[in-house]
């Protein structure tokens, strides 16, 4: 009977170092996993900072500043439009037609 009562008594001891054990695993995981889902919520948030400020680069009064400022563009006028023409279309329009009377 001593035997059967070691035996029960080592069987419970190993069962309760297994729950310790289990528990320990399941407290670093749990804080592991509260850790990420805070990193993601810092990453959520630095993401829509940067979409807000990338919006707020892109606005056209800024770029057409920026177009003026750095690049020293002006914007377009009548007076300083020049018109380009196809020279291969210039003269195919300009060939002779041929009279409607001549048909046979």
């Amino acid at each position: 009977m001593t035997r059967f009562n070691l035996l029960l008594l080592i069987a419970v001891l190993l069962t309760a170092l297994f729950v310790v054990h289990t528990q320990y695993e399941s407290r670093r995981i749990f804080v592991e996993l509260e850790k990420a889902t805070s990193q993601g919520r810092k990453l959520d948030i630095d993401n829509e900072t940067l979409q807000a400020e990338r919006r707020s680069q892109a606005t056209p009064l800024r770029v057409d500043k920026l177009a003026k400022d750095k690049l020293q563009m002006v914007p377009a006028t009548a007076a300083i439009t020049q018109y380009v023409t196809d020279q291969a279309a210039a003269a195919a329009t300009t060939v002779k037609a041929v009279p409607a009377s001549s048909k046979p």
